[in-house]
């Protein structure tokens, strides 16, 4: 089952998606285009660098020996078909197609064996990076990284149980219909079961919680006007458009 949230005649409500249409708790069925997508999910999102060996090598790094990992804010969560702004005046912006295991229950000194037992779901992001900020790969500063809007995340989470294989998984992003970026799962350094046993071991993860696994190689820079697509096989295709920053705060003044 693919389980959504999206905002629909003025409130927010979690839905199921049913073909082209969501059931919303309350039993009314929309059409998927009359709804504004929200992030599927709304916790702390740990997010990694570096962690497919060929993105790597085409960074010229050696693979990390343990996770590299950062937090990302909430804030910078946005839903699918939703706009993503590209700040004035920098350099190279670029995509992150990642695979993102939703946690389900509380999970504290979980071991290998048991960790994908505390999976609840599988969604999609696009983990947009400003990379004129970037002083250190293995530490992305707060510019980098943790921008209003800039982390797309849906369309929605689909059941661990529908998704029994995630080592073999298919990534791919295109920018204005031309692929520009294909990877595989199993190209992952540290998989999701280390994950949760290394994040796990010195912190409590909470039902709602992320972890944004990271991106194959293949990069390139997004400019206004480009729609960007993000897919990762069997859990979803998230679409976002990149707009100017005057466009985007103009559009969305508090």
């Amino acid at each position: 089952m693919k389980h959504a949230r999206i905002q629909f005649d003025g409130q927010a409500h979690d839905a199921t998606v049913e073909d082209d249409h969501l059931r919303l708790a309350d039993g009314r069925l929309v059409h998927q285009d009359q709804v504004t997508w929200l992030p599927p999910a709304t916790g702390s999102m740990f997010a990694l660098g570096l962690n497919y060996a060929d993105h790597a090598r085409e960074l010229a790094f050696a693979p990390p020996t343990e996770p590299l990992a950062f937090i990302k804010s909430p804030g910078t969560y946005t839903g699918h078909n939703q706009v993503t702004w590209r700040p004035d005046n920098v350099e190279y912006m670029h995509y992150e197609c990642e695979l993102v295991a939703v946690i389900g229950k509380a999970a504290k000194n979980v071991k290998r064996e048991d960790a994908l037992a505390y999976v609840a779901g599988y969604t999609v992001c696009n983990d947009y990076a400003i990379r004129d900020y970037l002083e250190n790969y293995y530490r992305p500063n707060l510019r980098v990284k943790n921008r209003d809007a800039t982390t797309p995340v849906g369309p929605w989470i689909v059941d661990a149980a529908d998704v029994p294989d995630v080592s073999n998984l298919k990534l791919r992003t295109w920018i204005n219909g031309e692929l520009k970026q294909e990877g595989t799962t199993a190209d992952m350094i540290f998989d999701i079961p280390h994950l949760i046993e290394y994040f796990s071991s010195f912190m409590t993860l909470q039902p709602g919680d992320m972890i944004a696994t990271g991106t194959p190689e293949g990069l390139a820079d997004v400019v206004p006007g480009d729609e960007v697509v993000v897919e990762v096989e069997g859990v979803g295709r998230l679409v976002n458009r990149i707009v100017s920053e005057a466009d985007f705060f103009t559009n969305n003044k508090a």
